[in-house]
């Protein structure tokens, strides 16, 4: 098959030829149909995941068609449209069993552990916890952009932040994540603060559900957004990873606010200083959200039938596999608008 392989951290990819995968006994191919371009994905590039190892197949958001079946799996059939979490889980080991595989002790994650979809296939084990079954009118497009961005923000404001209607929450950072937290707050009634430093970003951010925008170039954002609340969010993400975003979001809290880190943390920025001396006088919670179980996607699926989501609207072009070898290595650069999805193989 076709695929886009990584034979060196930090080196070009390539385009090249490589063995078609076979079903494990509990697991499928699928005929990969869409799949995301993800911050993630440069991550894993740059060898900041001690999970990869080369040569190495990236991509870890993907949906399409089950094309093999393993003979264990007993839910699920050839001809099946599907998408699959981007931490795919065991469903046995205690984190499992009290419902969450979204940090399965057993997890593998097809793009980091495993091979993954920047190819014509993919594999994926433990079918019958994983898959995610796609409604007819849920793109493949759609779909594949529910893997990790849009999936992870879900249940960064659903799950872990508890958002309600009327609350004020900040999102630092723009990008697939932010544009994904903002769209699923305000679909929740709550009053939304973007903040970027590009202007464009900003504007999309703006169509997501976005009441206010931030330029972070201008001035002391935790102060703004603190005065523009008359006493900070209630909830805060940091969408982007950095210390600066980190730091400004935990700021810019009101008492017994949350923040919640879902960029990752990586190279220099893997320690940023926290104001523990806030957390402590404030009471506020510090947060993580690392993906979504597959069995919470009902909820996200549900919400996507009934108009109020629109993931599709959050991308920003459509690439061909060809055109990801370029595309790739320039993620940090943070050039794009929007959500970079492949879906010519």
């Amino acid at each position: 098959m076709k695929a886009l392989l990584v034979e060196s951290f930090q080196s070009v990819p390539k385009i090249t030829q490589v063995t078609d995968p076979i079903a494990p006994e509990d697991g499928v191919v699928l005929k990969v149909k869409a799949t995301g371009l993800c911050r993630s994905d440069w991550h894993g590039w740059m060898g900041h995941d001690s999970d990869i190892k080369l040569p190495h197949v990236p991509g870890h958001e993907f949906a399409g068609e089950i094309v093999e079946v393993g003979k264990e799996v007993k839910n699920w059939k050839i001809g099946e449209r599907v998408t699959v979490p981007f931490v795919c889980a065991c469903g046995i080991c205690p984190t499992c069993q009290s419902g969450n595989q979204q940090i399965c002790d057993n997890q593998f994650q097809p793009g980091f552990t495993h091979w993954g979809s920047f190819a014509e296939y993919v594999a994926v084990y433990r079918a019958d916890t994983n898959l995610v079954a796609l409604p007819d009118s849920v793109s493949f497009e759609s779909a594949a952009s529910l893997g990790c961005r849009f999936a992870t923000s879900f249940r960064a404001i659903v799950a872990q932040g508890q958002v309600k209607g009327g609350e004020w929450v900040a999102i630092h950072g723009c990008g697939g994540v932010g544009l994904s937290a903002i769209m699923i707050a305000s679909a929740l009634g709550a009053k939304v603060i973007a903040v970027d430093i590009s202007e464009v970003k900003l504007n999309l951010a703006q169509v997501a559900g976005a009441s206010i925008l931030l330029n972070g170039k201008l001035g002391d954002i935790a102060s703004q957004i603190q005065e523009l609340t008359k006493g900070g969010v209630h909830v805060s993400v940091d969408a982007l990873g950095s210390r600066i975003t980190c730091a400004n979001s935990i700021l810019s809290l009101r008492k017994r606010g949350k923040h919640i880190q879902v960029g990752l943390m990586a190279g220099t920025e893997e320690n940023p200083p926290i104001p523990m001396h806030l957390v402590i006088a404030k009471e506020l919670e510090i947060l993580g959200s690392h993906g979504m179980q597959a069995y919470a996607y009902d909820d996200l699926m549900r919400m996507i039938l009934q108009g109020k989501l629109n993931p599709e609207k959050l991308i920003g072009k459509r690439i061909s596999l060809d055109d990801a070898v370029d595309e790739l290595p320039r993620m940090d650069e943070f050039r794009d608008s929007g959500m970079s999805m492949i879906n010519r193989f």
